[in-house]
């Protein structure tokens, strides 16, 4: 994507970051962050930054691209405030599309999640039938029924993108998300410093683990054909958490056991499995993962080698 002037909301954050970054060399971009997760320090020269929040009236959306990336983005963060988690997560993205479609905004790619089709390890294809159990889940599946409300009554070009258990590890722009960085990064930062993972249960839950460089490539891909309705990112392949936490040891030729601790998120709402159908994805733009899970556990943990 070349010459745009383009809006990243949650610009500071960790898939923001990377995306606003990685399309600044080629293009006008804004990130705009509340600093409630992100942090400016994650962005290049090249990105204009505003703090302010995807609640504000006055929100940069002159621009030809909104990517919608800004999210309360946990279990945990919806079920301290259903009330808060909505209203960032439903009210702000109805508000920056909005603002975004009276200044002549016609496309828009926004982060909805993989979450929503609970625990499978067979992949998920992205007209199978889903059930809500969270805030977290909810707040999603609405920006998705508003995606196409904005879509079907104002004719904009509206891509959900499902993210698969996105990651990158500490040497990159996950650091700053601590708890809520995902597992492969906590995991190799324990055990690279002699701290034993905690692993909720007995281990065996599975994750389609998707490299930060390649869900950046999608995103920009949904942009580049102005894709409408929803688009699986992931890699199709799932790995369990005591293999991660074995090819971690591996790379970094370590031997730290992992402690296994009560799962602290009810069973009945804790996602155990996830797996990506991407062929809807692939159909559209052509999109392939290209960092595998070995290659991508390499880069996580060479900051530390």
């Amino acid at each position: 994507m070349e010459d745009r002037r383009v809006l990243v909301t949650g610009g500071a954050g960790f898939i923001g970051s990377n995306l606003a970054n990685h399309l600044a060399p080629d293009n006008d971009v804004v990130a705009v962050d509340d600093c409630y997760l992100g942090t400016p320090e994650n962005l290049d020269p090249g990105v204009e930054f505003v703090e302010a929040s995807v609640l504000d009236d006055d929100l940069p959306t002159d621009v030809d691209v909104v990517f919608h990336l800004a999210a309360r983005s946990s279990y945990a963060m919806h079920e301290e405030s259903p009330t808060a988690g909505a209203r960032v997560n439903v009210e702000g993205f109805v508000n920056t599309v909005d603002q975004a479609r009276q200044d002549g905004c016609e496309t828009i790619v926004y982060a909805s999640t993989s979450s929503i089709y609970g625990s499978r390890t067979e992949p998920s294809p992205e007209d199978m039938s889903v059930t809500v159990n969270t805030g977290y889940e909810a707040s999603k599946m609405a920006r998705e029924r508003y995606a196409e409300y904005f879509h079907n009554h104002y004719g904009l070009s509206c891509a959900g993108l499902r993210f698969f258990s996105v990651y990158q590890g500490y040497g990159g722009a996950e650091e700053h998300k601590g708890e809520y960085a995902n597992v492969v990064a906590q995991f190799a930062d324990d055990i690279a410093n002699g701290r034993s993972p905690k692993l909720y249960g007995d281990g065996t839950q599975t994750r389609d683990f998707t490299h930060v460089s390649d869900i950046v490539r999608g995103t920009e891909l949904a942009a580049e054909h102005e894709l409408d309705g929803v688009y699986n990112l992931g890699t199709g392949d799932a790995y369990s958490f005591e293999t991660v936490v074995e090819m971690l040891n591996d790379e970094l030729g370590t031997d730290v056991a992992p402690e296994y601790v009560e799962n602290p998120i009810p069973e009945d709402v804790y996602v155990h499995d996830t797996c990506a159908d991407p062929s809807k994805m692939r159909a559209a733009t052509g999109w392939e993962p290209e960092v595998d899970f070995e290659e991508g556990i390499r880069r996580v943990c060479a900051p530390y080698n």
